[in-house]
């Protein structure tokens, strides 16, 4: 990096750390903490543009070249934006995380994409095309650069430390589901049919990616490289971590995944039955929840036909309710017991028009129908604005108003 881009960053970062000194913020992180121990007095309200910060912040917005000095630039411009144009129930804390610099092998069967373009449909080769393939498999090995990672937090304490709280925080994986992991070795049709060709194949197969996974959370545990996600962390397929119910009472300053907030999903499984699901996943993914000391399921899925299974799971404290649930079912089995986190679809967002009559009426039913639940409303999945950026803010400031007529 050179002068000119640490000057860039030192600014941006100052503008952080004086969103963050808001007094507002403090009301915020407090309403996160009382929702997350269910006791939030109304929904809270996030807004994640994930694939649209394309439109809202693009690449010739930003000034630097140096490839890292370009990546903490749109990090930091994003916080602001979000603070400044969303207007949803984030927090803007004084700090910048530097995960830890890694690399990840394979589990021993290499795995091709097939592209046309950077964005778009892909495709991929499934290594495990014979049955007796499963026997190549082996656990991943990890490669963390300690050494990089150190670079990089004292690079970014020499810039702004003095602004903003520099620290290593971050998280390895998004899900612990591996339904999308057996999917991409061994294809999405294929596996379907297993269900029923060679079932003990498949069984084979999950017990196999169970204990790989808990393999890897074994390494990072023992070497110390977790970090705690109970502040502003993104946790499940959306909300953030605040709860004083981590770390465990037993936490010694190093952290264990019974600190931490767990989460799988099984997308691919959606139409799948709920015996079929319990017997091919979420059997395997039981032990590996079973770890964490608080716990989020599902994502896209339509979850109401299981959710008996899912209220198995220990610690279970949020779960996902995507535009696809029936909303009458989960609110009977959610109660006022987990947090319903409700996803509405982003294609509201994506249309010829906004309809925000539309917008409010879908919001306005599902807070109708989950009234006693502990519900968060999360706008995610975006992946266009049809470059009206303004539509992100409109959506976030009448979910607002839904969620502060039906406190």
């Amino acid at each position: 990096m050179n002068d000119r881009e640490k000057a860039l960053l030192r600014r941006l970062a100052e503008r952080v750390a004086a969103i963050a000194a808001l007094p507002e913020q403090a009301a915020r992180r407090d309403m996160w903490y009382a929702h997350n121990d269910l006791h939030s007095p109304r929904a809270v309200v996030l807004a994640f543009p994930e694939g649209a910060w394309r439109e809202l912040i693009p690449q010739t917005v930003l000034e630097s070249a140096d490839p890292l000095a370009r990546e903490w630039e749109m990090r930091l411009r994003q916080t602001i934006y979000t603070f400044e144009h969303l207007h949803d129930d984030q927090v803007t804390e004084p700090v910048f995380n530097i995960p830890w610099v890694h690399t990840v092998s394979d589990y021993g069967v290499p795995l091709e994409h097939v592209r046309t373009e950077a964005l778009g449909a892909y495709t991929w080769k499934p290594p495990l095309v014979e049955l007796s393939d499963i026997d190549k498999l082996r656990f991943r090995t990890w490669d963390i650069d300690r050494a990089e990672t150190d670079r990089r937090v004292a690079l970014a304490k020499d810039i702004f430390g003095d602004v903003l709280a520099v620290r290593i925080r971050g998280m390895f994986w998004w899900t612990l589901g591996m339904t999308w992991t057996a999917i991409l070795m061994r294809g999405l049709e294929r596996l379907m049919l297993d269900i029923y060709d060679h079932p003990e194949w498949l069984s084979q197969l999950m017990s196999f990616l169970r204990d790989a996974t808990l393999h890897d959370l074994d390494y990072l545990e023992t070497n110390g490289f977790l970090t705690l996600n109970n502040e502003d962390d993104y946790v499940g397929s959306g909300g953030f971590g605040y709860t004083r119910s981590l770390p465990s009472p037993s936490f010694d300053g190093v952290v264990r995944t019974a600190d931490m907030w767990g989460f799988a999903e099984s997308q691919e499984f959606v139409s799948v039955s709920p015996e079929k699901f319990e017997e091919f996943a979420f059997r395997f993914q039981l032990p590996l929840l079973s770890r964490f000391g608080l716990n989020c399921y599902g994502c896209c899925e339509p979850v109401h036909s299981r959710i008996h299974l899912l209220k198995t799971i220990p610690r279970l404290r949020r779960i996902s309710i995507s535009a696809w649930c029936d909303l009458d079912i989960a609110a009977r089995e959610l109660s006022d017991r987990y947090i319903f986190s409700y996803k509405p679809s982003p294609a509201v967002l994506a249309g010829e028009h906004l309809d925000e009559t539309d917008i409010r009426r879908t919001l306005s039913h599902c807070l109708d129908v989950a009234r006693g639940c502990k519900v968060e409303i999360i706008m995610k999945d975006t992946h266009t604005l049809r470059g009206e950026p303004e539509r992100l803010t409109r959506w976030t400031e009448i979910a607002r108003e839904v969620a502060d007529e039906y406190s």
